[in-house]
């Protein structure tokens, strides 16, 4: 959608400004977006899938003005310049996996930035039952003085919004929405099912996710021993990512898994040998390293480019355990070379 022709003086002059400071817009624009990876980079602890920027559209400054000022100044009589009053000019949009990553955001934000307003969508949307759409946390900011370069527009004030994914994905769905305040009921009803939707999903991934650490914590905090194993049988006995890698941290001490190869590996072996117990794979490991050890100095003195990390040597572990059911967690050569090693020790 284009501007209404003709022009007002005002608009008219707004043209000409924008053209004039667009290529400083975008500088300052890619100024803030790498001042905030930077930060929250140093910060840790916050998993953000994206952190972007943009300068607003002329002709969407244009109309956001018409709609939101223009009215009550023209009615006033007091003379204008309408970049004064676009105060997300410069927007910059950090996504969040998680929602109670927001505030952690916004507080990285606040410690390093003036803070000129804050608005809270989610509370907004959250306090009226019949509400629905975007939810998300803005905060209009600008840098301290003498806090980075205050030429151009970097020290201009820029609009932070901060939002999970899902709440991304709803507010590109929501747009798409017409007439969402006056439809008739049957449709805002399904609208606010659609919403619900959304907010249930933002908490599942949270909540999935604080389960997953606290399993994980549990994991690393439990001993690995026959006397553990026989324990702890009762409660979960079959193989699963948690347990496996509470056994395979035990064997192989300072390792970090990669979660998703243990992810694969672990259906891997539950795939060669259906119903597995953590005993029993932690049994497999323990009565086979020793000689997996052995022939992996062997490997490496023979292949100095050769790799054989610990999911190889656990592979190597489980064949030389049970060659008839763990036959396919070795490659063929891989398989062959190792029976020839063994043949000659």
């Amino acid at each position: 959608m284009s501007t209404t022709f003709p022009l007002t003086p005002e608009q008219a002059a707004f043209h000409a400004w924008y053209a004039r400071e667009r290529t400083a817009l975008d500088l300052a624009c890619a100024l803030h977006v790498a001042r905030l990876q930077a930060l929250l980079a140093q910060a840790g602890g916050v998993e953000v899938a994206k952190v972007e920027g943009r300068v607003k559209d002329r002709d969407e400054c244009l109309r956001k003005f018409a709609r939101k000022y223009r009215p009550a100044l023209e009615e006033a009589g007091t003379p204008y310049e309408i970049q004064h009053y676009i105060t997300d000019l410069i927007g910059v949009r950090v996504v969040c996996l998680y929602e109670d990553e927001l505030e952690r955001v916004a507080g990285i934000a606040r410690a390093h930035f003036e803070v000129i307003e804050v608005t809270d969508k989610v509370s907004a949307v959250q306090a009226t039952e019949s509400a629905f759409g975007y939810k998300g946390l803005h905060l209009d900011l600008r840098l301290h003085a003498g806090a980075g370069p205050g030429d151009g527009h970097a020290g201009a004030p820029f609009e932070l919004q901060v939002r999970t994914i899902i709440q991304d994905a709803w507010s590109v769905l929501d747009h798409r929405i017409k007439y969402k305040k006056s439809i008739p009921p049957e449709l805002k009803r399904r609208i606010n099912v659609l919403s619900a939707l959304f907010e249930l999903a933002d908490r599942e991934f949270r909540q999935i996710r604080d389960a997953t650490e606290a399993e994980l914590r549990r994991a690393d905090s439990e001993l690995v021993g026959p006397e553990a194993e026989a324990e702890a049988a009762h409660a979960r006995s079959e193989l699963d990512a948690f347990t496996f890698l509470r056994i395979a941290r035990h064997f192989f001490a300072g390792h970090e898994f990669d979660a998703d190869r243990v992810d694969l590996f672990v259906e891997e072996i539950r795939g060669w040998a259906p119903g597995i117990t953590r005993a029993r794979f932690n049994a497999l490991l323990g009565e086979t390293l020793g000689t997996v050890k052995r022939y992996r100095q062997f490997y490496e003195d023979t292949h100095p480019q050769g790799s054989f990390n610990a999911f190889t040597v656990m592979r190597h572990c489980l064949y030389l355990a049970d060659k008839a059911v763990f036959h396919r967690a070795l490659r063929n050569s891989a398989r062959e070379a190792f029976e020839a090693w063994l043949r000659q020790h």
